[in-house]
């Protein structure tokens, strides 16, 4: 199973851009990593009340969303597959080793994001849960395991109508380049590979194995990525 913004997709610089476009009518920003880290993997409504508050916006979290928006819909569809991503995938599809796609981004974002990279995101097919998700209760996206449960959820359902056994969570992977993501993985109780930014890592100062403990590997890049190891 796995994150989209920022481990599959590019698209983590381009919320900074287009965050920092939107914080510069306002006369502030850019926006930092020492703030963008707390962001990363959060649901839209709770990472727009944070940056609400740190910047001192005068916006509500609606309108805040409508003028990001307004910019983000400008260059997502440009965004493009992290390095080693697609490789993945390919992996994954041509060895029928089940996967998913848990993303904090709702459905406007998802599309706005994925447009360019249809025949790449279906091949998901059912399995993917979006941040606004009616599968998710209210307030429990990451860094809460919820939206792993209902990635995990929808593969076990169309096993058993192949009448195929039930994967146990313990016995899955997810891919994660956030904090929070890292979080909901290892609450969910999966094996957490983690691909932190590599502006987060300057300022994770070390802090790399506190955070994901014994729960995970941690990669520079999906490149460095080993199938084998764990399929």
């Amino acid at each position: 199973m796995t994150d989209m913004d920022g481990t599959l997709l590019n698209t983590e610089d381009l919320y900074t851009e287009a965050t920092s476009r939107l914080l510069a009518e306002y006369g502030k920003g850019p926006l930092t990593w020492d703030i963008k880290l707390d962001l990363q993997g959060r649901p839209g409504p709770v990472l727009n009340q944070i940056l609400i508050e740190k910047y001192g916006l005068p916006l509500t979290v609606s309108e805040y969303a409508q003028k990001v928006y307004e910019i983000q819909k400008e260059i997502f569809p440009n965004c493009k597959f992290l390095p080693g991503a697609l490789e993945l995938l390919e992996y994954l599809e041509s060895n029928n080793i089940p996967m998913a796609l848990g993303t904090s981004s709702n459905a406007r974002a998802f599309e706005t994001k994925t447009g360019n990279h249809k025949k790449e995101f279906d091949r998901f097919r059912s399995h993917v849960v979006l941040g606004d998700d009616p599968r998710i209760p209210h307030g429990k996206g990451k860094p809460h395991p919820h939206i792993w449960h209902a990635c995990l959820d929808s593969i076990n359902k169309e096993r058993a109508e192949r009448v195929l056994p039930a994967i146990a969570m313990e016995d899955c992977l997810i891919f994660e380049d956030a904090i929070p993501g890292v979080a909901s993985g290892l609450a969910a109780k999966a094996h957490v590979i983690w691909i932190p930014h590599v502006e987060a890592l300057g300022e994770l100062k070390g802090k790399e194995k506190e955070i994901l403990a014994s729960g995970g590997d941690i990669l520079t890049s999906l490149e460095q990525f080993d199938p084998t190891k764990y399929f």
